[in-house]
């Protein structure tokens, strides 16, 4: 049973930094594309960053881009998602999601990730 585990949110203010984790059982994260999403209250979800199972070229929402960096560690089976400079806008509920198909980039369609953990409220604070 696959089962993916966000932790690592909370309240901050504007300009400052979280690091957002999801933990893994049941898959081995090496062998699959990461993503986190992120949806706000009254909006649609949204792609924030992917990485495959390479770790190589992360894509990240123009949004987000300079600000967040996405990194796993294979040995923890761990994918995380450091977010620094963040803003009241970043406030939303995160989620870590899981891709199984390989594909030549990693995709960033919410319909196209099989596995989704709970989510971890991140709100900032102006």
């Amino acid at each position: 049973q696959v089962q993916l585990v966000e932790s690592g949110g909370g309240l901050v203010q504007a300009g400052g930094s979280l690091r957002l984790s999801c933990a893994a059982s049941g898959l081995t994260l090496s062998s699959y594309t990461m993503g986190w999403f992120r949806q706000a209250p009254g909006k649609e979800r949204e792609f924030v960053a992917a990485l495959k199972w390479s770790a190589s070229n992360p894509d990240y929402a123009d949004s987000v881009k300079g600000r967040f960096t996405i990194s796993k560690d294979n040995a923890k089976n761990t994918v995380y998602l450091q977010m620094n400079s963040l803003k009241p806008e970043d406030t939303a509920l995160y989620y870590c999601a899981v891709d199984r198909t390989n594909r030549m980039v990693a995709t960033r369609s919410a319909s196209q990730y099989e596995w989704w953990g709970q989510g971890t409220q991140v709100t900032v604070s102006s």
